[in-house]
């Protein structure tokens, strides 16, 4: 198997974990979203997926990072207290790999490697070295939902050591953290008087199309929300948010075109904002120490770019510094502990 398709298979069996992982929502009734006729359900957001970064292949998989807004020229409140260096006491949670002959690794990529393989024939799990973090003191005895494939030791963890050069110096061990769901965000519009009312919505007609995109650099979305559930007489509303302009204004001339269910919400970054900074950050996924996993994008919200990465180290923040801290959520898979 040569390098190409090693990593076509890497991409696969990450991506089918990831499905495999996600709780599905339940199915949309749009029989009435466009001009009261049936029409075949197509995601609104298309700047909430995520560009899955791997060893420098691409991949596209839906966005399972929430957003937020919050203030233009501050970094993230979180962000300086996610910061490690050596020496630092560090936590991770997730998959532990360890070959023989080798050091165990904590692998930043999660699992995918029985999916789609009839029971004894899976291969055996790897992690590609930059998603890699070497450890030493791990007790393999005590992982977690622990096996042995074709000689392969794997199993998950969480543990807590003093951070090195990419390792982990292992001193508590325990269970896994359990994964939190994501959820999707609640409209951020007050209901009117009476409440939502279902109504048809012309938000895919030619002329809304051509509003919205000429607005690029101002607005973020449209998002589709169930203010009242997926029943098939449930509302629809249309969500579209405001980065960039008076709130007012643009809904007065958006309502020129539009028609159906509308919520006009603040956000922090427009559709132009995160082609700017998602493409600053996909350059950046070339620099392998920099231990970036992905580049997603502001979610349903329009607020930060969320960037999952294997640390978030003083060479991070400078690479990330450029682009502007303020539009940037750093997800580290190595916390400090406090």
């Amino acid at each position: 198997m040569n390098p190409v398709d090693e990593m076509d298979d890497l991409l696969k069996r990450a991506g089918a974990r990831w499905r495999a992982d996600q709780v599905q929502p339940p199915e949309p009734d749009l029989e009435r979203i466009v001009d009261g006729r049936r029409k075949s359900w197509i995601p609104a957001v298309v700047a909430a997926s995520v560009a899955l970064v791997v060893a420098g292949a691409l991949a596209v998989l839906p966005n399972n990072t929430a957003g937020g807004v919050a203030a233009m020229n501050s970094e993230p409140s979180t962000a300086p207290s996610l910061l490690v260096k050596p020496g630092d006491r560090v936590q991770v949670s997730g998959l532990v790999i360890a070959a023989p002959g080798t050091t165990p690794v904590f692998c930043a990529l999660e699992d995918g490697f029985g999916v789609g393989y009839a029971p004894g024939d899976e291969p055996a799990p790897t992690c590609p070295p930059e998603f890699s973090i070497a450890l030493t003191g791990v007790d393999l005895d005590r992982l977690s939902d622990a096996k042995t494939t074709k000689g392969v030791r794997s199993g998950r963890a969480k543990l807590v050591g003093i951070w090195g050069d990419r390792t982990i110096d292992v001193q508590e061990q325990s269970a896994p953290e359990a994964l939190t769901p994501w959820t999707f965000p609640k409209l951020p519009c007050p209901a009117p008087d009476g409440g939502w009312v279902s109504k048809p919505s012309n938000i895919y007609s030619p002329a809304v199309t051509a509003f919205l995109d000429a607005h690029a650099d101002q607005i973020y979305g449209p998002v589709i929300h169930y203010p009242n559930g997926h029943s098939r007489n449930a509302p629809v509303v249309i969500m579209v948010g405001v980065a960039h302009g008076d709130l007012d204004a643009f809904r007065t001339a958006f309502e020129k075109v539009y028609r159906g269910n509308l919520c006009v919400a603040p956000v922090l970054l427009s559709r132009t904002d995160n082609e700017r900074i998602q493409s600053a950050l996909v350059e950046l996924t070339s620099d392998k120490s920099l231990g970036i996993l992905a580049v997603a994008g502001s979610g349903p919200t329009g607020g930060r770019i969320g960037v999952p990465l294997i640390a978030y180290t003083e060479q991070v923040r400078s690479a990330f510094a450029p682009i502007g801290l303020d539009d940037i959520e750093v997800e580290p898979i190595v916390k400090p502990v406090a």
